[in-house]
């Protein structure tokens, strides 16, 4: 049954300008906001073909993969094609010096070699309902934001309940344009998703950290899973007798390749964006946080990385873990950069001086807000700072981190009668989490990060947030970190995994003493003890700052009736669309739209991980051996830009042409172009590509795994034969 759009906003959308490039449209939306111009632009399908609750449409083929990636359905038996780096964790988890599938990849030769992955999801949207007239009668004008918030969770509690009822789905209700806006999201979880495929590493991170937000780009970034269910094509865990899942819809591959111009749409799940923000948010954000962040990342990174090189165990073991802090470390940085070249926070202010004489001339309901913002934002600021070297430094040495699990079996021990059963059970758990946390842990690589994480702390927090720890360090230690860092290491439990095997194995309540008192545990508390401490100041700056931007939100549309504004991201479904473009980062530089695996060899340096060359890929590279898989110029095309509004969780997402077939994966932005969650540049912002034809020739010329192929269904199987 179609379901009906609130009438306030389709009364928005008929005052709406044309706009290309920047944003990130609602599939439900798109018939009414975007379907012409996305025609104009070339587009040959329509909004129905995209989004659709009567037929089978693209939505039923695009997913929330692992919580934090979009992956796309290619086959009729549940085939997925995502990032690599979305798949890296699974990869990395089923790899050892044995089978080290990161160095050499890995390709099932059939469904009984796929490699179940535990804990690892994907979510399909069945379908969005707009419920904001039903939560705006749940709120008033005169609740606290606290009081808001309590009432519209308790309604979206009601409405999930009501809609999911006696069905197997899932459900959130999503809030929009600040607050002013709601969506029930509607969708099916999928338990069992295993690993089919993967390239070596130096294909699917080919340019690792050094070239990870830079274009030019040569990356394979790709990994290939597949969904299994139940007899009923319904979700279920994992089960030997589960079977691949049938889809609704699943995309067409083409090999017509691109040019520039072509029309281009991104189908994902991006992760958060906050383009309507005041200048204070954007003040905090790259001049306080990201420099905190960014410093003590180049810290960590340093150690971790040196030891990587020294040893193919930590290599493996580090390889996640090193991915995962220097990708949002490298992105700080262009962001931070990017905001600063157009003078972003200036931009905010200007845009805060229109909008403010605005309001005192003919909209006086709104001339407190950007005063109030501005002082909510200079309240928060050092406690967002603090909270920043909290989690950052504070807690950042692994074994102080790992020491925070075990709290509940203290606590559970300390009782006047501790319930044995539930002991023991807790007992299961941490055995269980310590085997996870060794198996990739290096007690020297964290003994050399925990003094600097514990220096760079004490030297940059207000000591009014200083944990007592400190003053031992200072009156024993002689602030010496160094030997207090000894002291940890020595004296720690949790530091010997023998140790705490053979401690959990003989653990009786009376023993939480000795947890209660390792060097560990006593600075992760007094760390926790600490943010507790600044939380309330957190909680009510921050309840201020969204109270009142949700008047601002509503104020911009106002202050700018011929602007067309979409909602932030949120990790819900969102089309973007552009165009195939190049871009020109600076004076006298302009950058082509695609790379070539020509790239590949000229960057090619065998002493250096990152850019070590495959000898199987050499030698098609010789032998111009690329298929059907070539351009038209007789290249073998790799990666390509395009202009379309991404953000994170948009790695994996499909990318897709004018007649709605699959052209690649976006998995980066260009680094001049990471500040678009905050302030999209049209003229340097681009989102970059691995092309399908490289993904496809990579599987079946250099892998071998040519029944993949054939399981996906080509579009143009004619050219180049």
């Amino acid at each position: 049954m179609k379901r009906l759009i609130s009438i306030a906003l389709i009364a928005l959308m008929t005052t709406i300008p044309v706009l290309a490039n920047d944003g990130m449209w609602l599939p439900i939306l798109l018939q009414y906001l975007n379907e012409k111009e996305m025609q104009e632009m070339g587009m040959k399908i329509t909004a129905e073909d995209i989004y659709s609750i009567n037929h089978a449409s693209m939505k039923d083929a695009v997913m929330l993969f692992g919580g934090g990636c979009t992956c796309e359905v290619v086959s009729n038996k549940g085939l997925l094609l995502t990032n690599y780096h979305c798949g890296y964790g699974s990869i990395q988890r089923h790899s050892a010096i044995d089978h080290d599938y990161l160095t050499d990849g890995f390709w099932a030769k059939d469904i009984t070699e796929e490699l179940p992955c535990p804990g690892l999801t994907t979510n399909l949207m069945v379908e969005m309902r707009d419920v904001t007239e039903r939560i705006n009668n749940a709120v008033n004008d005169k609740m606290t934001q606290a009081e808001r918030e309590k009432a519209i969770e308790a309604e979206s509690q009601k409405i999930i309940k009501e809609a999911t009822a006696g069905t197997h789905y899932q459900g959130s209700v999503e809030s929009y344009y600040k607050g002013n806006q709601f969506f029930l999201i509607i969708y099916e979880e999928f338990k069992d998703v295993r690993l089919v495929g993967a390239p070596p590493s130096n294909i699917g991170k080919f340019g690792g950290d050094t070239d990870n937000w830079m274009w030019p780009r040569h990356t394979g970034d790709f990994s290939i899973f597949r969904i299994y269910v139940d007899k009923d094509n319904k979700p279920a865990e994992y089960s030997p007798d589960n079977k691949p899942y049938q889809p609704k819809y699943y995309f067409n591959i083409s090999l017509e390749g691109v040019n520039e111009g072509d029309f281009t749409m991104v189908f994902g799940y991006p992760a958060r964006t906050n383009e309507y923000e005041h200048s204070g948010y954007v003040y905090n954000t790259v001049e306080v946080e990201n420099p905190i962040v960014i410093n003590i990342r180049d810290k960590k990174l340093a150690v971790m990385k040196a030891y990587s090189e020294q040893s193919p165990q930590i290599r493996i073991q580090y390889a996640n873990k090193i991915a995962s802090l220097a990708n949002g470390w490298k992105k700080m940085i262009g962001q931070s950069l990017g905001i600063q070249n157009v003078d972003g926070i200036q931009m905010k202010k200007d845009y805060e001086k229109a909008f403010q004489q605005w309001a005192d001339n003919s909209h006086k309901e709104y001339s407190t807000i950007v005063p109030s913002l501005e002082k909510y934002y200079n309240d928060i600021r050092p406690y967002r700072k603090t909270q920043r070297y909290i989690s950052e430094a504070g807690i950042g040495t692994e074994i102080i981190s790992f020491s925070g699990n075990y709290t509940k079996l203290i606590t559970a021990s300390k009782t006047d009668k501790p319930d044995n059963e539930k002991i023991s059970k807790i007992v299961e758990t941490l055995r269980n989490q310590a085997k996870t946390f060794y198996k990739d842990y290096n007690k020297d690589i964290d003994r050399e990060i925990c003094p600097q994480m514990l220096e760079i702390f004490y030297s940059n927090v207000d000591m009014k947030f200083m944990p007592s720890f400190f003053t031992t360090i200072r009156d024993k230690y002689k602030g010496d970190f160094e030997a207090y860092a000894d002291y940890i290491f020595k004296n720690s439990l949790l530091s010997d995994s023998t140790k705490l095997y053979a401690f959990l194995d003989n653990y009786s309540a009376k023993k939480y003493k000795t947890l209660e008192k390792d060097p560990c545990y006593v600075i992760f508390t007094e760390m926790i003890d600490t943010y507790n401490g600044i939380r309330p100041q957190i909680s009510e700056y921050q309840n201020n700052i969204d109270s009142v931007m949700h008047y601002y939100m509503k104020a911009q549309m106002e202050f700018e009736e011929d602007r067309r504004f979409y909602p932030d991201a949120n990790f819900t479904l969102r089309v973007s669309y552009g165009k195939v473009e190049g871009f020109k980062p600076m004076d006298a530089v302009r950058y082509d739209y695609f790379t070539t695996l020509d790239g590949i060899i000229e960057k090619e340096d065998p002493n250096i991980y990152d850019y070590v060359v495959e000898d199987k890929l050499k030698e098609l590279w010789r032998n111009k051996d690329y298929g059907r898989y070539a351009d038209k110029d007789g290249t073998m095309h790799t990666c390509f830009l395009a202009s379309n509004h991404t953000t994170g969780g948009n790695s994996g997402s499909p990318v897709i042409n004018a007649k709605g077939e699959l052209i690649g994966l976006n998995f980066d932005r260009n680094w001049q172009g990471t500040m678009s969650d905050i302030i999209y540049d049209p003229n340097v912002c681009r989102n970059i590509i691995v092309d399908i034809r490289y993904v496809l020739f990579i599987i079946d010329k250099f892998a071998g795994a040519s029944h993949l192929v054939k399981e996906m269904k080509i579009a143009n199987s004619q050219l180049y034969n």
